[in-house]
């Protein structure tokens, strides 16, 4: 089944206030909704991958679905939600930045990641189908809407193969379809 982006910013913000209280589900939230990289990729950062990075150093990382090299760069945003939450663990570099209850040597599952995106989506009373892929899908969909990224670029920044796989993110509503028909040339 496929997932959702969210959508509305209201909802993207609710979340975060929601999630204010709890320092590692709001990196894990503002991380995945601005950088556009996969769950999976998110979860196999350690504390060292991001520690000393200050707003807009580059992250290199190797994509575990891929095996291609990506980046994401430290905005605002992530950097006030990475700060807030590691100062509330252990400095021990070789941790998982997102450990798991089983313990630090163990990431948190992207099963356990579309859990927790169902329950902040369910706790803003949003309907829909979503999961630990509306985070990229979300970053994805603003990318397009907000800021009028072309979906040449977006492709080229979730390493994909091929434009098709780049369509099914891009969230185009049918309201969209039928607003350029409108339009007079």
């Amino acid at each position: 089944m496929k997932v959702e982006p969210i959508i509305d910013l209201k909802t993207i913000k609710s979340i975060k206030k929601i999630l204010s209280d709890n320092p590692r589900d709001k990196l894990l939230f503002v991380l995945g909704c601005n950088s556009g990289l996969r769950v999976q990729d998110l979860l196999a950062l350690k504390i060292s991958d991001v520690k000393d990075i200050k707003v807009g150093e580059r992250i290199t990382l190797r994509e575990k679905k891929t095996g291609k090299e990506n980046v994401f760069i430290l905005n605002k945003e992530i950097k006030s939600a990475l700060d807030s939450y590691l100062r509330t663990v252990r400095d021990d570099s070789d941790h998982f930045l997102f450990k798991s209850r089983k313990g630090s040597n163990y990431p948190l599952t992207t099963f356990a990641v579309t859990k927790y995106v169902k329950r902040w989506t369910e706790s803003v009373n949003l309907k829909g189908n979503f999961g630990a892929h509306s985070l990229r899908k979300t970053w994805t969909y603003h990318q397009r809407k907000t800021f009028g990224v072309s979906w040449e670029v977006l492709a080229k920044r979730l390493n994909h193969s091929s434009p098709s796989i780049t369509r099914r993110y891009l969230g185009v509503q049918e309201e969209e379809v039928e607003e350029i028909l409108l339009n007079i040339i």
